[in-house]
């Protein structure tokens, strides 16, 4: 074995075009953001039942609305590390067990308090599965395709709560709140058996964690039977010198904590308007007037939007990718404070609520990108998961502010002008960020730190 040619696993992944097997675990990724985006919206679609049938106020809500987001935050936070422990795929598949679980629970819960529980508990389990798909899709693709692939894999979590409330306007009225949840939960549990009969473990991973070379031989060579018989496996990295601490250590180093910090901002304040505007625009626009099934149509409209990170992830190939998303940020801001001044126009208000959730959607997913292309792979899983979980609190002090507002009697257009602040600091955040550390912004396209394509190659 002493003979043997030394492979950096990244170069093999370049050099050839993106397999079926390839595929296959995109769409793996895709459908887990799907159900993630179904489940995580679905308490926004049921709220007006809940509300009917339990006979209770809409300030009581908010502690169910939220609920599920603290889970969202400390799963995330939790899954950095212990995918680094017990590696992605096994933290992917306890991730959809934990919230197709917890979310099929959810539709025999027969009182508020039951029903935050096991709303906080299919949190943990959503957010812990998106950063881990996030990672394990960043580790099987070109790097010079990967913006457009993950941002791709990033529009199954706004179709996935675009679908939540068109399937709950159908469900609902024929089968009552319940049913939602009850496919919720059994959807998840279905793609678990896939996952864990056909997903692979990251090959990244299993060379940093010295696995045998045969097992990372099996996975690579359903990429391309090319793959040399008697290869050795390495990752040759161009790491910067504060690289030589990985985790958190890396994160909130000197070199990265200004990025870091901005980075959650942004990600912060867009969460801030996401969450506002699924959990409660249905009541809202209900409070105007309109027929409850109408106000959870237009509502879906919003995360429909996310279609627009293709586009994203195009640009943010060939242009300045903080620019790109700062600008999105902006115009975001500006569709929502137009929300609350067409509220009276169906029309109009369905045209500006689909533009907000497309330039909303298109910004925030492409966070996942931005993030792992800042940080060197020593301290990605935990720079993204981080950005992931402090992110969701802003989904928390979303659906809080609105209630805050909403208890205020303020009128519609003040509520929309206030959330439209969030996308203006988003904006600004990644502008700062952009100008204060540009240098590892720049490290490519790709969402991990660049090959040294030569030196692991060259070395023997």
């Amino acid at each position: 074995m002493t003979h043997n040619s030394k492979l950096d696993v990244q170069q093999f992944l370049d050099a050839h075009p993106v397999s079926n097997f390839q595929w296959r675990l995109f769409a793996f990724c895709f459908v887990i953001m799907l159900l993630d985006g179904f489940d995580t919206a679905a308490i926004g679609y049921v709220a007006p039942s809940l509300i009917g049938e339990w006979g209770i106020s809409k300030a009581a809500l908010s502690p169910v609305l939220s609920a599920a987001l603290f889970g969202l935050s400390f799963g995330a936070l939790m899954a950095g590390p212990l995918a680094d422990r017990f590696g992605r795929k096994r933290l992917i598949c306890a991730s959809v067990a934990l919230f197709g679980g917890a979310c099929l629970v959810s539709a025999t819960a027969s009182s508020l308090d039951e029903l935050a529980v096991l709303r906080f508990i299919t949190g943990l389990g959503l957010g812990a599965a998106m950063p881990n798909a996030i990672t394990l899709m960043s580790e099987f693709v070109p790097t010079q395709r990967r913006s457009l692939l993950i941002n791709a894999m990033f529009c199954g979590f706004p179709l996935g709560a675009a679908l939540g409330g068109f399937l709950a306007a159908w469900m609902i009225p024929h089968w009552g709140w319940r049913s939602v949840f009850g496919l919720g939960g059994v959807t998840p549990l279905l793609l678990l058996v896939f996952l864990l009969l056909a997903m692979p473990e990251s090959v990244r991973y299993m060379v940093t964690r010295g696995f045998a070379a045969e097992r990372i031989r099996a996975v690579l060579r359903k990429v391309s039977a090319s793959l040399p018989a008697d290869a050795e496996f390495v990752q040759a990295e161009a790491a910067p010198a504060s690289a030589k601490q990985g985790g958190l250590g890396l994160v909130l180093s000197r070199s990265y904590l200004l990025g870091t910090v901005m980075l959650w901002i942004a990600y912060f304040m867009g969460l801030v308007i996401f969450y506002a505007l699924i959990n409660w625009m249905p009541l809202l626009l209900k409070d105007t007037g309109m027929p409850a099934a109408q106000a959870t149509l237009i509502t879906a409209l919003f995360p429909l939007g996310g279609i627009g990170a293709l586009l994203s992830g195009w640009l943010m190939d060939r242009h300045n990718a903080n620019r790109v998303v700062a600008i999105f940020y902006g115009i975001t801001a500006l569709s929502v404070f137009l929300i609350g001044q067409v509220s009276g126009q169906t029309a109009l208000l369905v045209l500006v609520v689909l533009a907000a959730g497309v330039f909303m959607n298109t910004a925030q997913s492409s966070m996942g990108v931005l993030a792992a292309s800042f940080y060197p792979t020593t301290g990605r899983a935990s720079g993204v998961a981080w950005m992931l979980g402090i992110g969701r609190f802003g989904g928390i002090a979303g659906s809080f502010l609105v209630g805050i507002l909403a208890q205020r009697q303020l009128p519609l257009s003040a509520v929309f002008s206030v959330i439209a602040i969030a996308g203006a600091l988003a904006a600004l955040a990644l502008v700062i960020k952009q100008r204060a550390e540009p240098v590892p912004s720049q490290q490519g396209n790709a969402g991990l730190s660049p090959i040294a394509l030569g030196e692991g190659l060259n070395a023997h």
